[in-house]
């Protein structure tokens, strides 16, 4: 059954059910909640990652791989309304889980992975996705007998905060690189890494404000008056990049940090060109954070791009469902639809 797909409304007051894995439904009053394009194409991507789940929980196909990959493919199932304990994915959402969860290292509680991809973005989106499944999916019913790596959600997801402060405390510019061990910083990483611990500590895992605020001022060191935003270092290269300024004006909005003149300018910078769909290298990286950071900063704005969007996809999506992109199909399908997801607002994280 599609939960709330025929408009059902859930109150969330002041966040109070957060914890609890629900997330904001449309309020939309008259006629369809989600049009319909958008739910052929998210449920015909849908449906391609699940043909292409292995048994082991991963998602095949080429491209990149890695516990970031299956956390973005696992985001996607538990975006699409159905009950993730009983309804149509939930042996899909188990199986992804499990796989993210045994391949954690249990002493420094990071995401390395089956197949050694021990990169902080795998593990920014592995500790994302294990944010959105917290309080939603049922422990009990999770490792089905299994006795190996028997972590909960949970345990898992502290273990998972844990990892990224150490590593933020061997950095010197607060932010994070591929290496949890390295020493320079850029904000397409740090931006995948804060997100996951500001989920993280939306679902109730403690992190350490100090944590936030140093990456924070990271960000606002990174970001121009223009509102362009750097790549690594401390300082510079501010070239226009939409994927770059999209996950500042996201970091800013999650962080509650919406008076900072950054946010305006990066926000700004957005809005004034939102007839850019994607329309640049990584267009499904691009895509997945500038509908995040224009749907929380400007929902105007978003209805509109998210117009384009939907057209836009409308051409690229192939026959068996799969959405190309730049990092192979598994990514730039996963990525493509939850861009989308902001119409259904089921995860916590799309609230706003």
């Amino acid at each position: 059954m599609r939960n709330f797909r025929a408009g059902v409304i859930v109150i969330l007051a002041n966040g109070i059910f957060a914890n609890c894995g629900f997330a904001q439904a449309p309020v939309t009053k008259f006629g369809e909640v989600v049009p319909r394009d958008v739910r052929e194409i998210y449920d015909r991507g849908l449906q391609y990652l699940v043909t292409n789940q292995n048994e082991a929980g991963d998602f095949k196909n080429g491209g990149e791989q890695g516990p970031g990959v299956t956390g973005m493919c696992l985001m996607v199932l538990l975006a699409s309304g159905e009950d993730p304990n009983f309804g149509l994915y939930s042996n899909n959402i188990r199986r992804a889980l499990r796989n993210i969860i045994s391949g954690q290292d249990g002493g420094t509680g990071f995401y390395g992975g089956h197949l050694g991809h021990s990169s902080m973005y795998n593990h920014g989106f592995a500790m994302l996705a294990l944010a959105e499944a917290y309080g939603a999916v049922d422990d009990r019913n999770l490792w089905a007998g299994e006795e190996k790596n028997r972590r909960s959600i949970g345990q898992s997801l502290e273990l998972a905060v844990r990892a990224a402060i150490t590593s933020q405390k061997k950095n010197s510019f607060g932010g994070w690189r591929y290496s949890p061990d390295g020493n320079d910083a850029d904000t397409s990483v740090s931006g995948a890494v804060l997100v996951g611990l500001l989920a993280a500590r939306n679902a109730g895992i403690e992190v350490p404000d100090e944590a936030v605020d140093k990456s924070i001022s990271y960000f606002t060191k990174m970001t121009s008056p223009s509102g362009q935003v750097g790549y690594s270092g401390g300082f510079g290269g501010f070239d226009e990049s939409f994927a770059r300024i999209s996950i500042a004006t996201l970091v800013y909005s999650v962080s509650r940090r919406k008076d900072l003149t950054q946010y305006k300018a990066t926000l700004g910078y957005l809005t004034a060109r939102l007839d850019n769909v994607s329309q640049q290298s990584w267009p499904e990286y691009t895509r997945y954070y500038q509908a995040q950071a224009l749907f929380q900063g400007d929902v105007v704005a978003w209805e509109k791009w998210n117009k384009l969007l939907v057209r836009q996809l409308k051409k690229e999506q192939a026959a068996d469902g799969s959405i190309p992109g730049q990092m192979g199909a598994t990514i730039g399908t996963s990525m493509s639809c939850l861009a989308l997801a902001l119409n259904y607002r089921f995860l916590p994280i799309y609230e706003r």
